[in-house]
C-alpha cells in the first residue's frame, strides 16, 4: 500500500499524542512485547560441554567418555540431533530407551544433558518411493536423501512423523533429572533456503490468501499489469523459480517471508508438544547467516542460542553474533552452542589450527558477553561420514587431540568466572544498531548497488554498522526491529528499504524522549510490498526525517562527491537526494553535481528532546570511515554515553553490573598480540583482589582479565 503524503501527516499527528517511555530499563527491555517466555530461567552455572554421539560409538565406550569428560571439567553435553534412524529405524518403532540409559549413565555421573530433536536428518524410510516429501531448490532440483535437511518440512506426511518422534521423546524423557534444555532441531535452513517443492508452494497460496484476503489486493498491492502477471486466483500465483528474466520483486520478497514465516511456525509446534511434557526450556541453535527469520523464530523460545567456528582472525563474528543474540531473549543468558576446538572442516575444505590459548579467549568473551554455556563440536572425532576432518576433543582413535589441552584452559578460566558471571549480568548498552528480516528479505531480492569491498549481504551491512560501534570501544547491542527501544540513547538502522509504521511510532516516542535515531542509506525507499512509493521517495520517512525525496539513485561510479563541513567524500550505494522540508530541518551535508542540485545526503531535525538524523548516503574509503565514526562519536557525546573503553585494537572489554551496582569488566585479548586498556585509578582484580599499580592494564596474548571499577 502506497502512502500520500496526508497519510504521513495524519501519522506525525497520531505519533505527536505518543507517550515517552522510561529512558532507564533493566535488560528485560530489548525485545518484542512477546518475546519472554514464561518458562523461569536464571543463570547459576557456566556450562562447559560438547556434542556427543553415542549412537555411533559400542555403548561399552560411554564410561570411557564420560571418565575422561570428568578430566576436563565437561559438565553438559549436547546429543540427539542426528539420531533418528536409531530412535525409529522401522516407521512407527520408536523406542527411546538407548537414550534413557544414555542420559541415566551421565546424570549418575553429574553431567547435564540437552536433548535436541532429531528433525534434520529424516531415516530413508521417509523418502525413499515418496519423492514428492523431498526438498526442491530454487533451481526446480529434487535433492535426495542423505547429508541433511534433504525433506520438505510443508510436507504433511513429513510433519506428521516429525512430531510423531519429537512427542515420543517428549513424553519419555521430558522429566529425566539430567535434562536441563531441549534444542529444536538443528541449525534450521544453514544448507538450503526457500523451499520450492509441491507441499510448499500449495502451503504459499494458502500463505497468500491469508495475508491479502482477496485475489484483487494482492494485484493491487505488488503492481501485477507489469509484464501481464495479473493473476484471477491465488493458485495462479507462482513460485519463484527460474523465470526468462526475473519475477516481480513483490513476489520474490514474498516468498522469502513466507518461507521463513513457516519454518518458525514449524518449530513453534514442536515446542507445543515438547512444553505438554515437559518444563526444561527450549532453544535452537542458529548462525545470521541462515535463512530464517531471527526474530519470528525466537518469539517461542526460552532463551537464545547460536553456533560459530571463527579461525583466530575471524574473533570479531563472536563480539557481534553474542550481542545479537543476547538482546534476542533480554534478561536471559544465551549459548554458544557448536564452536571447534581447534579447526572447522568437512570434505575437501579445513579451516587453520587455532593458536594456543584462542579458545579460552573465545571462551571468556562469550561468558563475559553474556553467555551460559560454551559447546564444542565435538567429542569424538567422527570416522565416517562428510565431516571427518573436523577437529574434536579426542580422536577417532581415542587419544586426546591438539584441542585438549585447550579445553583444559577453558575450564580453569570458567572455575574462576564462575562465581563472578553468576552474580552479575551484561549492562545494558545505550547504543544499537537495529536487525530488521524483513530488510533482509528484501536486500536478497534487491542488492544494494555497491563497489568491490563493499559488504555484498545485508548481515555485512549490519555488521559494517557494528563494527564502527566496536571499534571506538562502545558497548553495543544488535536490536530486532520488533524490539523495544527502552534503555537506549541512539539507535542506529542500517539499510531498512521498508519502515513501518509500527516501528516509526517506537522510533517518535523514543526520540521525543530524548533520543538520537541516525537512519542510514537505503532506508525507507521501499514499501512493505516492495514496490517503490508513488507519493514521496521515502514513504513516511520524508515526514519524520524533515526532507522532501528529490531523486534516489546509485552513486556508485558516478564521482558524484558530497560536502560536510570541510569534508569532501565520496560515496557508494544508493543514495535519497533530499532537500529540507521543514524549518526545523537543518542541511549538514550536500551532493556536488548538476545532476542533483541543491541537494542534501546529510540531515538533522530536533523532534521533542531529541534528533532524527538522516544519512542517506554511504561515504566511503578511510575519509569516509573516519567520517562516520566522528557522526557517532559526535552525536553519543552530546548524549553523555559513558565514554568508551580505551583499549588497543584486539582487546575486548565486556562490561557487567552486579546487583549492588559495582561494575565488573571482563577484559579479554582476542587477536593474540597483546594490548593494553586504561582502567580508573584504584581498580581491583575481581579475582585475585589486588588494586592495579597504574592505570594501564597490560594483557598477554589471549590473556584475560575481571577488574571491578
Amino acid at each position: 500500500m502506497n502512502t500520500t503524503r496526508r497519510d504521513a501527516m495524519k501519522f506525525m499527528a497520531s505519533a505527536a499524542s505518543l507517550t515517552a517511555a522510561a529512558p532507564y530499563l533493566s535488560a528485560t527491555a530489548a525485545a518484542g512485547a512477546n518475546a519472554v517466555s514464561s518458562v523461569d530461567y536464571t543463570m547459576n552455572k557456566l556450562w562447559h560441554g560438547v556434542c556427543y554421539y553415542p549412537e555411533l560409538w559400542p555403548v561399552e565406550d560411554i564410561a570411557r567418555d564420560i571418565a575422561e569428560m570428568k578430566k576436563l571439567g565437561i559438565n553438559v553435553i549436547r546429543i540427539g540431533e542426528f539420531t533418528w534412524s536409531t530412535l525409529e529405524p522401522r516407521e512407527g518403532k520408536i523406542s527411546t530407551q538407548f537414550m534413557r540409559e544414555v542420559m541415566d549413565k551421565f546424570h549418575a555421573a553429574d553431567i547435564a544433558v540437552v536433548f535436541c530433536t532429531p528433525t534434520p536428518t529424516p531415516p530413508v524410510w521417509l523418502t525413499h518411493g515418496h519423492p514428492d516429501r523431498l526438498f526442491v531448490n530454487a533451481d526446480g532440483e529434487r535433492l535426495i536423501h542423505g547429508a541433511r535437511q534433504h525433506v520438505s518440512y510443508e510436507h504433511p506426511a513429513v510433519r506428521k512423523a516429525c512430531f510423531r518422534i519429537v512427542e515420543a521423546l517428549a513424553k519419555d524423557l521430558g522429566d529425566h533429572p539430567a535434562l536441563i534444555a531441549w534444542q529444536i532441531d538443528n541449525e534450521l535452513k544453514c544448507h538450503v533456503a526457500e523451499d520450492f517443492s509441491p507441499a510448499a508452494i500449495a502451503a504459499w497460496h494458502k500463505w497468500l490468501q491469508k495475508r491479502y484476503v482477496t485475489i484483487e489486493r494482492l494485484n493491487e498491492d505488488w503492481g501485477t499489469h507489469m509484464w501481464s502477471t495479473h493473476y484471477q486466483s491465488f493458485e495462479q500465483v507462482p513460485a519463484p523459480l527460474k523465470t526468462p528474466f526475473l519475477h516481480n520483486a513483490s513476489l520474490s520478497t514474498a516468498y522469502r517471508l513466507f518461507n521463513r514465516e513457516s519454518i518458525a511456525e514449524f518449530s513453534d509446534l514442536q515446542c507445543d508438544i515438547i512444553r505438554q511434557y515437559s518444563k526444561a526450556p527450549i532453544t535452537h541453535n542458529t548462525n545470521p547467516a541462515f535463512n530464517v527469520s531471527h526474530e519470528r523464530l525466537f518469539k517461542n523460545l526460552d532463551f537464545a542460542a547460536y553456533d560459530a567456528y571463527p579461525s583466530s582472525k575471524e574473533w570479531q563474528a563472536l563480539v557481534f553474533r553474542s550481542d545479537m543474540y543476547r538482546a534476542a531473549k533480554p534478561g536471559r543468558p544465551f549459548w554458544l552452542m557448536e564452536t571447534s576446538v581447534s579447526h572447522n572442516g568437512w570434505l575437501g575444505n579445513h579451516s587453520a589450527m587455532h593458536p594456543d590459548g584462542f579458545l579460552k579467549a573465545e571462551a571468556v568473551l562469550v561468558y563475559g558477553l553474556g553467555g551460559e554455556g560454551v559447546n564444542y563440536w565435538l567429542w569424538r572425532q567422527q570416522r565416517s561420514g562428510a565431516e571427518i576432518s573436523h577437529s574434536a576433543v579426542m580422536s577417532s582413535w581415542f587419544k586426546p587431540t591438539t584441542g585438549y589441552a585447550q579445553v583444559k584452559q577453558v575450564e580453569a578460566a570458567r572455575k574462576q568466572l564462575e562465581p563472578l558471571m553468576i552474580a552479575s549480568k551484561p549492562l545494558v548498552p545505550e547504543i544499537a544498531v537495529t536487525w530488521s528480516d524483513h530488510a533482509r528479505a528484501m536486500i536478497e531480492t534487491e542488492a544494494m548497488d555497491k563497489e568491490p569491498g563493499f559488504p555484498e549481504t545485508y548481515g555485512g551491512l549490519v555488521q559494517l554498522w557494528h563494527g564502527l560501534l566496536f571499534e571506538q570501544g562502545y558497548h553495543r547491542d544488535v536490536r530486532f526491529e520488533g524490539a523495544t527501544l527502552e534503555g537506549l540513547k541512539l539507535l542506529i538502522t542500517p539499510v531498512m528499504p521498508y519502515v513501518s509504521e509500527e516501528f516509526l511510532q517506537r522510533v517518535i516516542a523514543f526520540v521525543k524522549a530524548g533520543g538520537v535515531w541516525l537512519i542510514a542509506p537505503g532506508t525507507g525507499t521501499r514499501t512493505r510490498e516492495h514496490t517503490v512509493h508513488t507519493d514521496s521517495g521515502m514513504g513516511l520517512l520524508d515526514a519524520v526525517a524533515g526532507v522532501e525525496t528529490q531523486y534516489v539513485f546509485p552513486l556508485t561510479a558516478t564521482g558524484i562527491t558530497g560536502t560536510a563541513g570541510d569534508k569532501t567524500l565520496n560515496f557508494t550505494g544508493w543514495c535519497a537526494a533530499v532537500t529540507a522540508a521543514t524549518s526545523d530541518t537543518k542541511v549538514l551535508g550536500t551532493l556536488n553535481s548538476p545532476l542533483v542540485p541543491g541537494t542534501a545526503f546529510l540531515t538533522e531535525r530536533r523532534l521533542g528532546k531529541g534528533k532524527v538524523v538522516l544519512l542517506s548516503a554511504h561515504p566511503t574509503g578511510d575519509e569516509g570511515k573516519v567520517f562516520i565514526k566522528n557522526l557517532i562519536q559526535g552525536y553519543a557525546q552530546a548524549l553523555n554515553i559513558a565514554t568508551p573503553f580505551v583499549a588497543t585494537q584486539g582487546t575486548v572489554v565486556c562490561p557487567r553490573v552486579d546487583k549492588q551496582g559495582k561494575h565488573l569488566w571482563v577484559i579479554i585479548n582476542m587477536d593474540g598480540v597483546g594490548g593494553t586498556v586504561s582502567i580508573p585509578a584504584n581498580t581491583r582484580d575481581a579475582i585475585t583482589g589486588q588494586i592495579a599499580a597504574t592505570t594501564q592494564l597490560q594483557l598477554g596474548a589471549y590473556e584475560w582479565r575481571v577488574v571491578s571499577v
